[in-house]
């Protein structure tokens, strides 16, 4: 288990910003008690946000998955969570993990619940995790999408991305950061993943494809961080 973040961390890394409709959202990294609002967060999801985040069908996060989302070293795992400014409620979620057998590249995800989505949330939250990558010695980021999700794959390419074949039924796709945070809104992976966060690239999800349950969840992320 990773030691919990000082209050003094969080605080130099908490900040507010104004959203493109007035919305006030407040930022910071994600802490241990934020359990509850990933919860709250994702009841907000609609079926197919769901898919598109977690490549599947989930019901709900349970216990192991949370602890995994939550309790995080700020450093090979970072997550930052975006929260209305006036009533907390939960407005998104984007993090990175590092690869294990590549240490400067991180696998790059993001989800904004539907309400609150094509708003710039998407947008503030991947510079941030972008920053924060940089800042942390990872020169690009990695992910995965379903093979068969062909909007997202064509998006990806056009934009400039490596897609290859992942197995599974998924590719993946890789991209470098630039040198310095204030190019990170420049690359194909943060337009890709804002895209993908706003409900701007959409499927349809197909009712054959199988769920992971969490375990195996946990389980795949882990093997991507680096160990100990």
């Amino acid at each position: 288990m990773a030691a919990p973040p000082t209050p003094s961390f969080v605080e130099s890394h908490t900040t507010t910003v104004t959203l493109k409709d007035g919305t006030r959202m407040l930022v910071r990294p994600i802490v241990p008690e934020d359990k509850n609002l990933l919860v709250e967060g994702f009841a907000q999801l609609s079926p197919q946000t769901r898919f598109r985040r977690f490549l599947g069908y989930m019901d709900k996060l349970r216990a192991p998955l949370l602890r995994y989302l939550t309790e995080i070293d700020y450093v090979d795992h970072f997550a930052w969570i975006g929260l209305n400014a006036d009533d907390h409620g939960g407005i998104g979620v984007a993090r990175y993990v590092r690869m294990r057998d590549d240490p400067t590249a991180a696998e790059a995800a993001i989800v904004v619940v539907d309400a609150y989505q094509r708003r710039g949330a998407g947008t503030i939250l991947l510079q941030l995790l972008g920053a924060s990558a940089l800042a942390n010695g990872i020169t690009h980021f990695v992910g995965e999408a379903l093979a068969e999700n062909q909007p997202i794959r064509e998006l990806l390419e056009n934009l400039g991305a490596r897609v290859y074949d992942a197995g599974a039924g998924e590719v993946g796709f890789e991209v470098d950061l630039p040198s310095n945070a204030e190019n990170v809104k420049e690359t194909a992976i943060y337009r890709a993943l804002r895209a993908a966060a706003e409900g701007k690239v959409t499927q349809v999800p197909p009712e054959s494809h199988a769920t992971e349950d969490d375990a195996a969840k946990v389980k795949k992320h882990r093997a991507r961080a680096p160990r100990p």
